[in-house]
Order: C-alpha cells, then sequence, then structure tokens
C-alpha cells in the first residue's frame, strides 16, 4: 500500500488513520489511492483537500473541526462497533455516510466477558514444581471458589448485541440473567434475560456486565447513587466505554467493600494516567482494552473498508450508521 498519495491518480484517496489488517488494506488499495496517516501528521494535512474517505477505529475523533479541513469527504468508516469518536450530526450536515462494523466483534467481546467472569469467580493455581503433600493440601484449601455460577444472578445493563450474546452464554452455564435497556425488546429477543429497573439490577445483581455506547447520556450512567446500591460483594464489569462508570465514585465503593471487585477493560482516558483512582486498589483490575482483540474480530472490523468503497462508487452500504 502506497504511504503517500499520487497526485495523478484519478481513482479517489482514502485515508486509514489506525490499524487496517493487511488483507483489507490490500483489497482497498486496489480500488483506491490510500494513505496511512494519523490526523495530526503533516501528510494528513498536506492530503486534506483531495480526501474523500476516512477509515478510523478507536481513537481518532471526527468532529465538525476536523470535517472543515476535508471539502471532498463523502465517507468515514469506524471500523469496529461503537461511533461514539464520530459526530454522525455533523457529518450528515455535510453529506458525509457514516458506515462501520457493528458485529465485527460480538464473539470476541462475548468470549472475553466470560474469561472475566471466571477469573472473578473461579480462582486457579498452576504448578511449576513438585509439592509436599501438606504444602498440596494446604493448596486444595486455598485455592476454592466461594460460589458456583448457577448459584448467581447476572445482570446485564444493556442488552444489545453483544449483551444478547452474554445472555445467551451466562443462561448456558447456568446464571439467572436479568437486564436493563433503555429500549423494549420483545420477549423472543431476550435470550431468557428478564427485564428490572435499573435500581433492582444494580441492588440485586451478583454480577453486572455494562454493555452500553459512549453517547453524552451515558456518560457517568453508572454513578455515585447506583454504584451504591450494590451489594457489598457484588463484581462489576465493563467492556463498553470508560466514560460510562464514574471512577471517583467506585474507587470509593471498593475502598469500603473489600469483598466486592471490579474487572474493568475500558477505561476514560486510555491510556490509564496517575490519577485514575482505581490503580492503588487490590480489589480493582484494569486491562489495556482487550476485550476486541482477537485476530479474527481485528480482520471483521478492517473490512468496513467494503462499504466504504460501497459508498465511494455510489451504492447502498451493508452497515450504514
Amino acid at each position: 500500500m502506497d504511504d503517500s498519495p499520487s497526485s495523478n491518480s484519478a481513482r479517489p484517496l482514502a485515508v486509514v488513520t489506525e490499524h487496517l489488517a493487511d488483507e483489507a488494506a490490500e483489497w482497498l488499495g486496489q480500488r483506491c489511492e490510500v494513505l496511512r496517516a494519523g490526523v495530526t501528521d503533516p501528510q494528513f494535512a498536506e492530503a486534506a483537500p483531495a480526501i474523500e474517505a476516512l477509515v478510523v477505529r478507536t481513537y481518532t475523533h471526527v468532529d465538525d473541526k476536523l470535517l472543515a479541513c476535508l471539502p471532498r469527504l463523502k465517507v468515514v468508516g469506524r471500523a469496529g462497533v461503537g461511533i461514539d469518536n464520530i459526530d454522525v450530526a455533523a457529518c450528515r450536515a455535510r453529506g458525509v455516510r457514516v458506515v462501520s462494523t457493528p458485529d465485527a466483534n460480538t464473539q470476541a467481546v462475548v468470549e472475553y466477558v466470560v474469561c472475566l467472569l471466571c477469573d472473578a469467580l473461579r480462582p486457579r493455581l498452576f504448578l511449576d514444581e513438585a509439592v509436599s503433600k501438606q504444602e498440596w493440601d494446604e493448596l486444595r484449601q486455598d485455592v476454592v471458589g466461594l460460589w458456583q455460577m448457577d448459584e448467581l444472578v447476572l445482570g446485564i445493563l444493556g442488552l444489545g448485541r453483544i449483551g444478547k450474546r452474554v445472555a445467551e452464554v451466562a443462561r448456558a452455564i447456568g446464571f439467572t440473567v436479568v437486564y436493563h435497556d433503555i429500549a423494549e425488546i420483545a420477549p423472543e429477543r431476550r435470550n431468557g434475560a428478564e427485564p428490572v429497573s435499573v435500581t433492582r439490577l444494580f441492588a440485586e445483581c451478583d454480577v453486572i456486565s455494562v454493555h452500553v455506547d459512549g453517547r453524552t447520556e451515558n456518560k457517568r450512567f453508572v454513578g455515585r447513587e447506583l454504584i451504591s446500591l450494590m451489594r457489598p460483594d457484588a463484581i462489576l464489569i465493563n467492556t463498553s466505554r470508560g466514560c460510562v462508570i464514574d471512577t471517583h465514585a467506585l474507587a470509593d465503593w471498593l475502598r469500603v467493600n473489600p469483598a466486592a471487585a471490579a474487572l474493568l477493560d475500558v477505561h476514560e482516558p486510555e491510556p490509564i494516567t496517575d490519577a485514575n483512582p482505581l490503580l492503588p486498589l487490590p480489589n480493582a483490575h484494569l486491562a489495556p482494552h482487550l476485550a476486541s482483540r482477537t485476530m479474527t474480530a481485528m480482520d471483521n472490523m478492517s473490512w468496513v473498508v467494503r462499504d466504504v468503497v460501497a459508498v465511494l462508487e455510489g451504492r447502498t452500504p451493508k452497515w450504514p450508521v
């Protein structure tokens, strides 16, 4: 793939600002002139008047200020699921289409949530050397799960694509599953989860898994009031968006509830800074945004380029936002 645009090319110019799988990048390069550049790179500013397509992932923010620099832009492709880093209204106002890959990482995130559930509920220990009979017996006494999953209630905040699959898998394992969502969801589409109020979800569930997007009204949605309702031994999992949780309120709650735990894959800001109040807490477990990090999911997200090219060619995209 070219690293700089050709001024003589009749093909549309597409700029890729973040990672794109090799096969998808090659496919895009056969149909467009492609430039790899972040929006702060000098090459981007130089190419801006000619850019017709923008392919982004999580950390490129497409706002009105950026759009104003791209007079020929026709389409923004979000190689991923959430679109909170894209001002869709501003794009529409300028006639720019937005496309994404809404189901690309569902399986990967669901698998990751299951791994977090196992980490939280089923402690494990592996031996790398022989031990005495006494040590063996002591280990078997110490490494014991307090609960089985079929004894617990899992609450899902947000029953979208990922939330529904989490409900399906959790029910198969044995959890009782409840959910809260702003949308009315038909019983046959709930995968066995039962609707409850948001206050009941936080007050009664043993485990709460968050699956909502980063829209403005969801920022700090899980705030001090909801957090204070949680059981003193509850487990909170977030693989959605870091901005959804008030980290200071969560840190305060974790300090006074040492039997509780938070397993967070997403944060605000990313990367985590020293100012994050959760860092020193032994019952806060912070991961570097790994839920969608399988090769298959990343490849799936990269194929947003199909819809990018569809828009450039005047065809209807499969996954318009």
